[in-house]
């Protein structure tokens, strides 16, 4: 799984060392060699686990989607951010997103023996 791009959708084949990486990062991270560059892309998808071949000089809109299961792989890229916060408001100004488990029984307890009273009347 790739760290750099966590929407991958193929996996590309590298043409210097035969080896299948999510993108060119990962190469240059694993590998000591640079990537060598070429015309004809090898790429897997990683929808169907079909491999196919992509001519780079004759690239068309129509070849952003896999031809085994049209998944369409050319998408923006989405990659980590280092983000620091938390999720709710204050606790302090609204404590809402603290409610006790507690006063969920007691609610509950309490909807029961509303319902029993209403059977004996």
């Amino acid at each position: 799984m790739c760290k750099h791009i966590l929407n991958a959708q193929v996996s590309i084949r590298a043409p210097c060392c035969k080896k299948w990486f999510d993108c060119a990062e990962c190469h240059n991270e694993q590998e000591k060699h640079p990537l060598r560059k070429t015309n004809e892309m090898v790429f897997a998808c990683k929808k169907c686990k079909k491999c196919f071949r992509k001519d780079m000089l004759v690239y068309e809109e129509a070849d952003e989607y896999c031809p085994h299961c049209d998944n369409h792989y050319v998408i923006e890229a989405k990659t980590p951010q280092m983000a620091i916060g938390v999720e709710g408001e204050d606790a302090r100004v609204d404590n809402r997103l603290l409610k006790d488990e507690r006063m969920k029984m007691i609610d509950s307890l309490e909807q029961e023996l509303g319902l029993l009273t209403e059977r004996l009347g």
